[in-house]
């Protein structure tokens, strides 16, 4: 005799529904500084192990990047797409491009975030220029994703702490 399935109390059901759907948004809504925190160490990684793939991965299709900096004595900025920069590290090459950072600044609103990120940028183990980067971020239906990268450039009074240095 096929045994009956007995429904379960709605007090029950009702409980396990609502913790299911609390443990839902928790894991949608947990920490968005960390998700934001884990683009930039995601970029700054591929960067080093030039995988120009997972770089373009990173940017929303409306990104875009500028650098500023100083020649002459005058100010300029310099604008590149995401695309040719995820090309420029797929290239081969015998240095990595190593951007160490520190004092990571994350500021969340909803669907948008902004970094403030001080850099020391390295080709292999020799120091090239340092600055600051910010970085926008969209959360859309990929997770959160880069929508504009700005640095600053420069050779000097860069502030690195000794263990950034050492690394």
């Amino acid at each position: 005799m096929p045994r009956r399935i007995r429904p379960l109390p709605s007090a029950i059901l009702a409980a396990l529904i609502i913790v299911g759907g609390a443990a839902c948004v928790n894991a949608q809504t947990a920490n968005p500084e960390d998700a934001v925190r884990a683009v930039i160490d995601n970029l700054f990684d591929a960067m080093r192990a030039g995988d120009g793939n997972t770089v373009s991965k990173l940017f929303h299709d409306s990104a875009r990047m500028n650098s500023i900096g100083v020649r002459e004595g005058q100010a300029f900025i310099r604008t590149t797409s995401p695309s040719d920069f995820a090309a420029a590290v797929n290239e081969p090459s015998d240095e990595a491009w190593d951007e160490r950072i520190w004092d990571v600044e994350i500021r969340v609103d909803g669907h948008m975030a902004s970094a403030w990120v001080p850099y020391a940028f390295y080709l292999g183990d020799s120091f090239s220029h340092c600055g600051t980067n910010t970085l926008t971020f969209f959360n859309g239906p990929d997770g959160w994703q880069i929508t504009g990268i700005t640095d600053t450039r420069r050779q000097n009074d860069c502030g690195i702490p000794p263990e950034v240095a050492g690394q």
